[in-house]
């Protein structure tokens, strides 16, 4: 394990990322426990938010819903620490913070407390230095656009949209874009989109094909070359609590993963002016 000490935890870069899309059924938790699993794999030391009521992130990897202790909902309305409330998953270099059941009612305990849509934010990086030794922070954030995912979004350093390869798919996606706008001027000055990512691609239907080509056309290279297909395994993992790189290391979906990991880190590479 690396060094933990007050010293090396207030020099250790840190890259926020928000994983968001308002549209549910996206692959977006399945990307941000595989992204994660798969950064993890690399040497980073990555800790996994999880924003989303449902929970889905947390029992991905393993976490039964019944006593999970003390987590997102913890640390969004009782000012605990990151770290009283990080658990080790059975990922190596990958922490969460898991979603337990009354985050479902964060939001409307959260409305008329000041600086609401901060709250993520200052435990994240008390003081202004990053909290804890991680060099990777996700945030898987829930299927909406309401207070919690504001949190995340005002939190992170870059945005990143899954995208699945459907009808409708870039309809949806203009809204979000319009939000990530208006936070970017009015709550976080340095949010930027990291990337979309095409996720449910079927090579069998040219639809897929279609929706990617007119996402790419639309927003150049900010969509990844990467592309995570459609694959039996990515569905079958989370029911056997484990990200489908330890569920079958071979298949399609896992090696994308794996994928999409490698091409964020060579991205990041001339961005790093904005780890702090």
């Amino acid at each position: 394990m690396s060094d933990t000490s007050p010293d090396a935890i207030s020099r250790a870069p840190v890259t926020i990322i928000a994983i968001a899309n308002q549209k549910g059924g996206v692959g977006k938790t399945t990307t941000a426990i595989n992204l994660a699993t798969s950064l993890a794999a690399t040497g980073e030391l990555v800790l996994l938010i999880d924003l989303d009521p449902q929970g889905n992130a947390s029992t991905g990897l393993g976490l039964s819903r019944t006593g999970r202790g003390a987590g997102t909902y913890a640390l969004l309305t009782e000012s605990v620490s990151v770290m009283s409330v990080v658990q080790s998953t059975i990922v190596a270099n990958l922490s969460i913070v898991a979603a337990e059941p009354d985050l479902a009612g964060a939001e409307i305990e959260l409305v008329g407390e000041p600086q609401r849509e901060f709250r993520l934010r200052q435990a994240l990086r008390p003081a202004g230095h990053p909290a804890g030794p991680f060099t990777y922070i996700l945030i898987d954030c829930p299927p909406s656009l309401g207070l919690l995912t504001l949190n995340g979004l005002v939190a992170a350093d870059t945005v990143l949209v899954p995208l699945q390869c459907e009808f409708f798919a870039l309809e949806g996606l203009s809204q979000l874009m319009r939000t990530i706008e208006t936070v970017k001027h009015n709550l976080n000055r340095s949010l930027s989109l990291e990337g979309i990512v095409l996720t449910m691609h079927d090579r069998r239907n040219n639809l897929s094909d279609l929706v990617a080509e007119d996402a790419r056309s639309f927003f150049g290279d900010k969509v990844y070359e990467t592309v995570i297909p459609r694959n039996i395994r990515i569905s079958e993992a989370p029911s056997h609590g484990k990200p489908v790189t330890m569920y079958d290391a071979r298949s399609p979906g896992a090696q994308a993963y794996i994928k999409l990991a490698a091409e964020l880190l060579r991205r990041q590479q001339p961005n790093t002016g904005h780890r702090t």
